[in-house]
């Protein structure tokens, strides 16, 4: 049975602005897919010259920019896709959850080093979401795209509507003029709006596109245009600039929809990726690693948020986390219920309004915990608090440490020059490790170093998706 949730009977009536009562606000939340902290035209740090793309153009995040608050530091839950969607839902880090990685893990007859720990892969019905605890204030609540967790889907945790338990190859079906469903879910999420805007109530939207998956599905239009600048690259490289820009005209859909209503004055609009995009270790634009891995690379994404308050144009650096949107949603919308046991992140409503101390967590630190084989550093750990940056691997034992402050593209380890520091920061993740009951990969009893390890296995295919017919349909 799901947790009862404690509502109070007093439920907020309104916020208190100059004095006058206003309505809830409306929360719109995108999500990205693999789209990297410097993957769009908007620069997401004021002096580091690599937190933006020179190829890719998205006027529409621009504009969003310039009437809302960039965050710098902002970080996914992990470095792949479905450990951060189930953290988003439940304010609980994927360490915490059990559920690390997004494809199955490996077992001891792949012949690596460590053999990983097993993944849920499933949003328990004991957990409470996001959108159930929106629901006790009165929100609307729907939910379309990639929900990726399982679970029997959206609609059975909390939300009124969606697209159904859906994965991403329900993308792959969409293409020219609808790519992966970009302009599909736009155009209900604005039906969305316009039907709950008409009876008053307050809504949640969260669209989790999937795009950049499926490049090759961008619209020939926008790829013309895109081979005409010649951005240079490889062709992956070349679709997956056109599939972002894709993106870009869906998100400026959803803002005019907005516009179209007159709610821009009451409706915050979030913009964030799911993790970092690419593959792999190295340098990558800027910033080290990528996808799979916990340097800034794989973690630090895109985050843009603009609504009621917030100054445009500005630059946010505290450090923030995708655990922190539920609590964070809750006090904008003055949910009463108490947050359920073990949310770890913590609201920052107050650096929306230009206040600059850190978000107060369950936690201090923030860890990333990715104890699997997807990138070449092997299972490995991260730990960041303040602006030290703690990186522990599995197979060899090694720490690693970094100053973000001072080394954003994690050049300069010092690991040797602070070595009280390191082991202070490594008990310090040990623990937390041990306090969320989180798994840890263990040694692989048959392991031959004079046998190279089996190619990483692919996840098996679905037997078919539970996307609702009416939306497999090229809008």
């Amino acid at each position: 049975m799901k947790r009862t949730l404690i509502i109070s009977s007093a439920v907020m009536l309104a916020f208190i602005t100059g004095g006058h009562a206003a309505q809830k606000p409306n929360i719109i939340f995108m999500l990205s897919d693999d789209q990297s902290w410097n993957g769009l035209s908007v620069a997401m740090h004021p002096e580091f010259s690599g937190s933006k793309s020179s190829h890719v153009r998205t006027p529409n995040l621009e504009k969003l920019a310039a009437s809302g608050l960039r965050f710098s530091s902002a970080y996914a839950p992990a470095s792949v896709c479905s450990p951060t969607r189930i953290a988003l839902q439940t304010g609980k880090s994927p360490a915490q959850l059990g559920w690390t990685k997004a494809a199955p893990t490996m077992t001891a007859a792949d012949g690596y080093k460590m053999i990983p720990p097993t993944n849920i892969r499933s949003i328990s019905k004991d957990e409470v979401t996001v959108a159930e605890l929106l629901k006790t204030a009165g929100y609307a609540t729907a939910h379309y795209g990639k929900w990726h967790i399982n679970g029997g889907g959206p609609e059975a945790h909390g939300y009124d509507e969606s697209d159904g338990e859906t994965s991403n190859k329900d993308a792959a079906p969409f293409k020219d003029p609808n790519p992966v469903d970009i302009f599909g879910m736009a155009s209900r999420a604005q039906a969305f709006m316009a039907k709950n805007h008409k009876l008053g109530k307050p809504f949640f939207i969260q669209m989790s596109f999937h795009a950049l998956h499926y490049p090759e599905n961008a619209r020939a239009e926008t790829l013309a245009n895109v081979r005409k600048r010649n951005v240079g690259g490889n062709e992956k490289n070349v679709l997956r600039i056109a599939i972002a820009e894709d993106l870009d005209a869906g998100v400026g859909k959803v803002l005019a929809a907005i516009d179209k209503l007159g709610i821009a004055d009451n409706t915050y609009v979030i913009y964030m990726s799911d993790n970092g995009g690419g593959g792999g270790g190295g340098m990558r634009d800027g910033l080290s690693g990528g996808k799979g891995s916990v340097w800034e690379g794989g973690i630090r994404v895109p985050l843009i948020i603009a609504g009621p308050g917030i100054k445009g144009g500005g630059f946010n650096h505290q450090r923030v986390i995708g655990q922190d949107f539920l609590p964070t949603f809750c006090e904008l919308a003055g949910v009463k219920a108490p947050m359920p046991k073990g949310v770890e992140g913590g609201s920052f409503v107050h650096l929306l309004h230009g206040e600059r101390h850190p978000v107060k967590r369950l936690h201090e630190e923030l860890v990333f915990h990715f104890p699997h084989y997807q990138s070449s550093d092997g299972p490995h750990t991260a730990l960041i608090l303040g602006d030290i940056k703690l990186i522990k691997f599995y197979e060899t034992g090694e720490l690693k440490l970094f100053d973000l402050s001072k080394d954003l593209a994690e050049k300069v380890e010092l690991s040797e020059k602070h070595p009280e520091q390191t082991e202070a920061l490594n008990k310090r993740l040990n623990n937390y490790l041990r306090d969320v009951g989180a798994r840890l990969p263990v040694p692989n009893p048959n392991y031959d170093p004079s046998k190279p390890p089996q190619p990483p296995k692919k996840g098996k295919k679905g037997k078919g998706s539970n996307k609702k017919k009416n939306l497999r349909e090229k809008q």
